[in-house]
C-alpha cells in the first residue's frame, strides 16, 4: 500500500500549472473561486491539513496556530515575505515555516524602476491625457517632469531586490546610494559603484529618489517615520515596492500635500487592499503614482513561487530539511 498523500489546503488561486502540478503530487484542496479566506476558514483549514499553504495576505498569527491540529507540521509560504505569520509561535508548535525567495527579484526591481520613471517623468498623468480628449497638441512648457541621469538615488535595503535596482538605475545614470542593515561586500559596492551609509538620516537629507527595498520586520516598522520623511528634500520622490508599513503614510501624505517633497510612487499599502483618501486624492492631481501591489505580477514569477511551494512541501514530506526554511533568526 502507497503511503498518504499529505492534505494541502492552498488559500488563494494560484497559475493552473502549479495547481495541477500540486494535485498530482499532494491531496491538494483549492480556492478555485480566489476569494480570501475569512479568519474562521483559515482556523479550520489548520486543523485539518498537514500542509497550509497561505500568501502574503494572510495572517496567520499565534492564535491561529494555535487551533493547528496534530498533524500540520509546514506552512509554505506563497510570498518572498514572511511579515504575515508568526514564525516565532509556529516554531513553538513545531510548525516548519518556508517561503519563495529569490524568483521575485528582477520582477520587483522592474517595477521599481518602472515607479521611478513614471513619478518623474509624469507618465501616469501624461496617459490620462489622451483618453480624456484633452490633448490639444505639443508645447514646450506643458507636462514638464524631472531628467532622472545625474540624480541621486538612495536605496533603503540592499538586498537581492535592492541590488538588482541599483543595477538597472546605473544604467540610467544614476548615482548610487543605499542605506543596508549590514554594508554589502567591497566588490559588490565597486560594481555598482555605490556608497554606503551608515546614518539612514544622513543619507535620507541628500537625496533626490529614495527608494524602500528592505523587507518588513519590526524593526523596519515606521522606518521612513514623520521624524525621517522631514529630512528629504523638497525636490525628493519616495518609492516603495516592499511593504506598505516601512513607510508612515499618512505622515507621507500630509508633506505631499504640502508641497514638502515632490512626489511618490507606491505599489504597496499599510493597511492593504485599504488605501488613504489623501494619496487618492494626490493620485488624481498627479502628484502620486499609485498601483494595486503589481510589483511581482509577472506569470512567469508566480509559476516561480509555486515551483518553489512544490518543493519545499515534497521535500519536507520526504523527511528532508526544506530549501528554504526561515527561522526567527533570520527575520
Amino acid at each position: 500500500m502507497g503511503r498518504k498523500k499529505p492534505l494541502v489546503v492552498v488559500t488563494r488561486k494560484l497559475p493552473d500549472v502549479v495547481e495541477t502540478r500540486m494535485c498530482e503530487l499532494f491531496d491538494t484542496r483549492l480556492n478555485v473561486n480566489d476569494a480570501p479566506m475569512s479568519q474562521g476558514e483559515l482556523a479550520e483549514a489548520m486543523r485539518i491539513a498537514d500542509v497550509l499553504v497561505p500568501t502574503v495576505t494572510d495572517r496567520i498569527d499565534a492564535g491561529l496556530i494555535g487551533q493547528a491540529g496534530e498533524q500540520m507540521k509546514l506552512i509554505a509560504n506563497f510570498g518572498n515575505g514572511v511579515d504575515n505569520i508568526d514564525v516565532t509561535s509556529a516554531l513553538r508548535r513545531s510548525i516548519t515555516v518556508t517561503n519563495t525567495p529569490g524568483v521575485l527579484t528582477e520582477d520587483t526591481a522592474d517595477m521599481t524602476m518602472a515607479l521611478i520613471l513614471a513619478v518623474a517623468r509624469r507618465v501616469a498623468e501624461g496617459a490620462k491625457v489622451i483618453p480624456s480628449d484633452e490633448w490639444v497638441g505639443w508645447s514646450p512648457t506643458w507636462m514638464l517632469g524631472h531628467r532622472i541621469t545625474g540624480k541621486r538615488l538612495g536605496i533603503v535595503g540592499m538586498g537581492r531586490i535592492g541590488q538588482a535596482l541599483a543595477r538597472r538605475a546605473k544604467a540610467f545614470g544614476l548615482s548610487i546610494h543605499y542605506h543596508n542593515r549590514r554594508r554589502v561586500a567591497l566588490a559588490v559596492e565597486e560594481q555598482l559603484e555605490a556608497t554606503y551609509w551608515e546614518s539612514l538620516d544622513q543619507m535620507l537629507a541628500r537625496m533626490d529618489i529614495v527608494s524602500v527595498n528592505c523587507p518588513h520586520t519590526p524593526a523596519t516598522y515606521h522606518l521612513l517615520s514623520a521624524r525621517r520623511l522631514k529630512y528629504l528634500r523638497p525636490q525628493a520622490i519616495v518609492v516603495n515596492t516592499a511593504r506598505g508599513e516601512i513607510i508612515d503614510e499618512n505622515a507621507l501624505a500630509r508633506m505631499l500635500e504640502a508641497n514638502e517633497i515632490a512626489g511618490a510612487g507606491l505599489d504597496v499599502f499599510e493597511h492593504e487592499p485599504a488605501v488613504p483618501a489623501k494619496l487618492v486624492k494626490l493620485a488624481k492631481s498627479g502628484k502620486v503614482t499609485l498601483l494595486p501591489h503589481m510589483g511581482s505580477a509577472t506569470l512567469e514569477g508566480r509559476i516561480d513561487m509555486g515551483e518553489k511551494v512544490i518543493i519545499n512541501v515534497k521535500t519536507f514530506m520526504d523527511g528532508h530539511r526544506p530549501p528554504d526554511r526561515v527561522l526567527p533568526s533570520m527575520l
